[in-house]
């Protein structure tokens, strides 16, 4: 039996059962912080906790209260389960090496690691745009809007960029998984991640760097211009509002999406475009600390503090919570 394409370079006096032990890669996670292993693994014991109280009570929130049953709010829910599904990718996985000092993940894993993240990289750009979109026909278009945002539209919109963002990380990871690691097993960064990947591979990488180019044009820079083109129209709408207090009340339902989006893409930026050659694996790795643990903790902060009804119902349902202990 041929050992894998990704094997091919290694002594062939290694046995079969050595060969599948060296493939597996080994996380270097932040092993050079030698002397704080404790103080970072509560660090990110504690913004994963976070993430997911944030965005589970996000979730019963809008699922409890009446008045949150709209479209807005539909694809935050959409939002919130996407964050504690990119936390819960990655973030367990760091934990468990911080504990036990293991930092090996076996191939398969890793490809199935990689995948993940990258589909749910995807859907965010998708939901991003959507709720932009969604924004943009409440403002600029009020007497459509509860039509053109049915519930059936809104569900498909959701379906839509969930399907697409799955799809559209297929082709890097299928190239990703037929390379050849030669240069090391060592990844140097706290997930399995594309660009760590590529630094260990001794195949030509222009085809997956390619893949992630052209998805960028087609999926990211389409998903940032429709954005873009949403909130011209909508700074546009709110300017011509004669009142203060109407362009205030305006700009607060979408002044939180504008926050989130904005933060999203300069991290993107700084983390993934660039060339593969001028790359640096140790700054690539703590920006991605913020876009992919710190952003999904504060998201649910953010549109809750810069959101009167998602407040309102909080208080709302903490004071019937507190209530029921008290009698």
């Amino acid at each position: 039996m041929n050992p894998p394409s990704y094997f091919r370079d290694t002594d062939p006096s290694i046995s079969t059962q050595n060969r599948s032990d060296a493939i597996d890669f080994v996380i270097l996670g932040f092993s050079d912080f030698q002397g704080l292993q404790a103080p970072l693994f509560l660090m990110f014991l504690l913004i994963y906790l976070l993430t997911l109280f944030g965005n589970f009570a996000v979730l019963t929130l809008i699922c409890r209260d009446r008045r949150l049953q709209k479209p807005m709010y539909f694809f935050l829910c959409n939002m919130a389960f996407l964050d504690i599904s990119y936390s819960t990718v990655t973030t367990p996985l760091l934990l468990h090496i911080f504990v036990t000092g293991n930092n090996k993940i076996t191939f398969k894993k890793c490809m199935a690691q990689l995948y993940f993240f990258n589909s749910f990289a995807s859907v965010e750009y998708l939901l991003l745009t959507t709720m932009a979109y969604d924004r943009y026909m409440a403002i600029c278009n009020p007497f459509l809007y509860p039509k053109a945002m049915r519930r059936k539209p809104c569900v498909a919109l959701a379906v839509a960029a969930w399907k697409v963002g799955f799809l559209a990380a297929a082709p890097v990871t299928t190239l990703s998984s037929a390379l050849t690691f030669c240069a090391s097993n060592l990844i140097n960064h706290f997930y399995c991640d594309v660009t760590p990947l590529l630094k260990l591979a001794c195949d030509d990488t222009s085809p997956i760097e390619f893949a992630m180019f052209a998805e960028g044009v087609v999926l990211m820079f389409s998903c940032f211009l429709l954005t873009v083109m949403s909130y011209v129209y909508i700074i546009s709408a709110i300017i011509k509002i004669r009142s203060t207090e109407g362009r205030h009340k305006a700009f607060s339902t979408c002044g939180s999406h504008l926050t989130v989006v904005i933060l999203f893409y300069v991290l993107v930026v700084g983390v993934y475009m660039k060339p593969t050659s001028s790359y640096s694996l140790d700054e690539g790795k703590i920006l991605s600390v913020l876009y992919v643990n710190v952003i999904p903790m504060l998201n649910p902060i953010i549109y809750s503090l810069r959101n009167k009804d998602v407040k309102e119902a909080f208080h709302k349902h903490i004071g019937k919570f507190t209530n029921y202990f008290r009698n």
